[in-house]
């Protein structure tokens, strides 16, 4: 009895040494990845960053605003006063970078891009300025924008659209794109110009005014997974 009780020891001891060590599952890792890149994604279409490829979102002024306040805001309790004025200042923040992106892609869509125009604007922070064709036209073009229109509203261009520029340059589309916001958006408005675009104009702020806000409840939900990606990428 005694000998078949060291014999069954001897075996489970060789049986467990014969045992695989247990992995751990790599679809846990790709999944991760997948939800970082998702929410990368979300923090990009929301935030429309004016300079992409800063991923730390401190060298520009008003990125580095932005970032600070969703930082501040993601410290806050919810539902205080505090996080209700800054949840209005982030909504303003953002709202303005769309309204600019809206001007870009209704001038897009006048000049027959409907169906292009959201792929020509979409810059993020993988896009490479390495793969730019026409960057010192396009940079040219940009500074001409902020100089003779108000596009930008008479504050500092983003540098988003440099890329956007590249890209209407190679389908030999920047200057018609240039005269068509000299018309739209005039630096100094006056009445011929006004007449001029009058009928192009009314289309436009018609499309403006059809722009649906986004909720303060989806913004916020959109701003922890933002937060949330940061800390996993530094």
């Amino acid at each position: 009895m005694g000998n078949r009780n060291v014999f069954y020891r001897i075996c489970c001891f060789c049986c467990a040494e014969d045992e695989p060590e247990e992995k751990t599952p790599i679809i846990s890792d790709t999944l991760l990845y997948f939800a970082q890149e998702a929410q990368r994604r979300r923090s990009e279409e929301t935030n429309l960053w004016n300079e992409p490829q800063d991923t730390s979102h401190t060298e520009r002024d008003d990125d580095r605003e932005l970032y600070n306040m969703l930082q501040k805001r993601a410290k806050t309790r919810r539902g205080s006063q505090g996080y209700r004025r800054l949840s209005i200042d982030i909504h303003a923040a953002r709202q303005e970078r769309r309204g600019v992106l809206e001007k870009w892609k209704m001038i897009l869509e006048n000049l027959g891009f409907h169906a292009e125009s959201d792929m020509l604007l979409n810059v993020t922070s993988v896009t490479s300025y390495s793969n730019m064709r026409n960057a010192p036209q396009a940079k040219k073009l940009l500074d001409i924008l902020a100089q003779e229109t108000s596009i930008f509203e008479n504050k500092m261009p983003a540098e988003r659209y440099i890329f956007v520029l590249d890209r209407l340059i190679t389908l030999d589309a920047a200057e018609d794109f240039l005269s068509k916001a000299r018309i739209y958006y005039p630096r100094d408005q006056s009445p011929e110009v006004e007449n001029e675009g009058q009928d192009s104009v009314a289309v436009l702020i018609k499309r403006t005014n059809e722009i649906k806000p986004v909720t303060d409840e989806e913004l916020e939900e959109v701003d922890e997974d933002i937060l949330l990606s940061r800390s996993l990428e530094l």
